[in-house]
């Protein structure tokens, strides 16, 4: 509890206006220095608390940053959850005991982990949530790419793509319902496609949830999908590749793959390999380079007292969380060695593309 007080004694939240933009400073600063050398010498422990290893993407997550963290100077601690609610706050206890200076969170449900957020700041350690919002919380930071603009670019993209002079069928798979995430990504896709709706210009003949963005569920949706309507479809909004890959492979059963215009997120290796071979359409690529980076200096910065500027805020439902939010990049057959190739993120041999 004294060390809650005192890290609360010194917590500081400095807001000022900007164009178009808000600008706060979240500042974590000690007004003493530390009372012996053993403290002087004591390394920064950052801890991680992943979801999910699952998907590739987030081993890319976990390595980017891990290094980072070890570059700067700092010491890691990686916990995965496999996206169990109970598993990952017993993994925030783990951390705390270990006595790590600051937490950075993947929540598998953003809500659940408002209590990993309190147990933290009992223990006077601070919180940031890694590209997934924690609801319900007073969590510290917020760092993410802009998730509404990610939904906005599946979805523009669909609908430039679909036949001209027709109402085009299609099905609409969600992410995980227990992701914030999700929420968002549909909210800028609803933005375009009612839109499109109201136009005439497409007919929603299905959509449904797929818990755990797991490609099994994303599968048994699509196949509702096709069970019901037939195989007259010509679009499916994916919100991830994952989901995209279960879609796709019912499409492949059904022989017409490739004719169906299928959208995904996150730039997985199979996903841009599918896009090579005319299976799927897109991908949004976030550049997870920036985004482990970003997250790693903040954290080091909050652990050690210093200053954190972040130009935005979202709302979760208890405060306005200062929010950092990164951009992101379509990529298609058009682009695939400017973008994914070129930064690293897959080679051409990985593409088969040598």
């Amino acid at each position: 509890m004294l060390k809650w007080l005192f890290f609360m004694k010194n917590i500081g939240l400095v807001v000022l206006s900007l164009i178009l933009s808000l600008l706060i400073g979240l500042t974590l600063s000690s007004s003493s220095s530390p009372n012996t050398n053993e403290e002087k010498d004591k390394k920064i422990l950052i801890g991680f608390s992943m979801d999910t290893l699952q998907e590739a993407r987030w081993k890319k997550d976990r390595d980017i940053f891990s290094a980072k963290v070890k570059d700067l100077g700092a010491d890691i601690l990686v916990t995965s959850a496999k996206s169990d609610d109970k598993q990952q706050i017993k993994d925030v206890e783990t951390l705390i005991t270990k006595g790590v200076d600051v937490i950075v969170i993947i929540p598998h449900d953003g809500k659940a982990m408002a209590k990993a957020v309190s147990m933290a700041h009992e223990a006077g350690i601070p919180v940031i949530a890694y590209d997934r919002l924690i609801t319900e919380s007073d969590l510290d930071l917020y760092i993410t790419f802009d998730n509404e603009k990610v939904g906005e670019t599946q979805a523009q993209y669909l609908v430039d793509s679909l036949p001209k002079g027709k109402k085009s069928k299609i099905v609409r798979i969600y992410g995980a319902p227990t992701d914030n995430n999700a929420k968002l990504f549909k909210a800028g896709q609803d933005k375009v496609i009612n839109q499109a709706i109201k136009d005439g210009l497409v007919e929603v003949i299905h959509e449904d949830w797929a818990a755990n963005w797991a490609p099994g569920n994303a599968k048994k949706i699509m196949n509702a999908a096709i069970a019901k309507h037939g195989t007259d479809i010509q679009a499916v909004l994916a919100s991830n590749d994952g989901t995209a890959g279960g879609a796709i492979q019912v499409l492949k059963e059904e022989k017409i793959a490739g004719k169906v215009i299928v959208t995904g997120q996150d730039a997985d290796l199979i996903a841009v390999q599918r896009i090579i071979s005319g299976q799927q359409h897109m991908t949004v690529y976030k550049p997870i380079k920036d985004i482990a980076s970003n997250a790693a200096e903040i954290a080091f910065k909050m652990a050690q007292g210093k200053p954190v500027i972040a130009r935005s805020s979202i709302a979760n439902g208890k405060i306005d969380v200062p929010s950092v939010l990164l951009e992101v990049t379509v990529v298609d057959k058009s682009n695939i060695q400017e973008t994914v190739v070129k930064d690293k993120f897959h080679t051409k041999k990985e593409l088969g593309l040598e």
